[in-house]
């Protein structure tokens, strides 16, 4: 579940941080930058929309078809292991995590004696299920005031949009949030960053052709003075082989630790899965440069590549907070592993 400390006691038993929204935003752009998003939904996993698993299922077709449609015969014998392997590298599931897949399911059939594929299709959800048990961990926020984001990923990620849904699902928590307009290169990337502290009512440090790492010193700075539960800094999409731009965020890291002893507490990539492997590739890239503490994977509904999630599970389990299938508010929710393979299957 998504989880957030409190710093004092509070009335009710669910932990929240205890502020209120945040003062009005600053830097703001016209509504027609982005559309009015949907009121948010809970942060709890437990009280999700009780329409998320069919969400899922539908932003998973793609991938699933080709692993759902397998299990529709009378007999199970190796050619169903064939097809299970093509589809799972169809999928960009990968060599180790195909092979790890086929392994556990093979073990699993011959204690259970399954004889049907319906059965073999019930032992997969388990295999899948427990491969990705290890990325369900939950984003903790109210350790310490304010906590420090630092979000990165490629150009086109989804990045920016994520941090919207992101600010807004901590306000349904409760917590003030500031927002740093950490990518300074390109303009459009501050207009729709001030565009979403408009529409979620936050305020929003920004600078003109500034160096990031003085606009994240700046931020942090301020969250610490205006009293902020979370401080949530944006930074330039970059691609991982652009050397001299993977040093620059060693230096926000470094700059954001100078604002704030400590900070950044969370450092999220934001991965579009429909890059497949490629998206493998990157979360190595950025794991080695900034020791990332949790991935945000996206656009899940528009692509067959989902299983590029059981490569992550597999080579680099950094935890997945959210999986976004979609482009509304509850459609960015909290990971779930049993939930993820039973749609994947089905």
């Amino acid at each position: 579940m998504f989880r957030l400390f409190k710093r004092k006691p509070a009335a009710t038993s669910t932990p929240v941080c205890e502020a209120e929204v945040a003062d009005a935003p600053i830097d703001a752009v016209p509504d027609a930058a982005v559309p009015t998003p949907p009121e948010p939904p809970s942060v709890d996993a437990e009280q999700a929309p009780a329409g998320w698993f069919g969400r899922l299922r539908q932003g998973l077709r793609k991938t699933g078809a080709g692993i759902s449609g397998l299990f529709g015969g009378l007999r199970v014998d190796e050619s169903l292991f064939d097809e299970l392997e093509s589809a799972l590298i169809l999928a960009d599931a990968g060599t180790a995590a195909t092979t790890h897949v086929l392994q556990e399911l093979r073990r699993k059939v011959r204690a259970a004696r399954a004889e049907t594929p319906q059965q073999v299709r019930e032992l997969l959800r388990e295999v899948l299920a427990e491969m990705l048990a290890p990325l369900q961990k939950p984003l903790d926020i109210g350790r310490t005031s304010p906590t420090v984001i630092m979000m990165v990923g490629v150009n086109g990620a989804g990045k920016t949009t994520s941090i919207g849904k992101l600010t807004r699902h901590l306000q349904a928590a409760g917590c003030k949030v500031l927002l740093a307009a950490g990518d300074t290169f390109r303009a459009a990337a501050r207009e729709q960053l001030a565009a979403w502290g408009q529409r979620n009512d936050v305020q929003v440090i920004a600078q003109q052709g500034g160096d990031p790492a003085a606009v994240a010193f700046d931020a942090v700075q301020a969250g610490r003075a205006r009293g902020m539960d979370v401080v949530i800094v944006d930074t330039a999409g970059r691609l991982p082989t652009q050397a001299h731009l993977m040093e620059e965020l060693k230096k926000v890291k470094r700059v954001i630790g100078k604002a704030m002893e400590g900070a950044p507490h969370e450092a999220i990539l934001v991965i579009d899965a429909t890059n497949g492997q490629n998206a493998l590739a990157q979360l190595r890239a950025f794991d080695d440069t900034l020791g990332l503490s949790g991935i945000i994977l996206t656009k899940l509904d528009g692509s067959a590549k989902g299983g590029v999630i059981a490569a992550i599970a597999r080579e680099r389990p950094v935890p997945v907070y959210f999986i976004g299938v979609g482009e509304s508010l509850e459609d960015l929710q909290v990971f779930d592993a049993k939930a993820f393979a039973q749609a994947l299957v089905d």
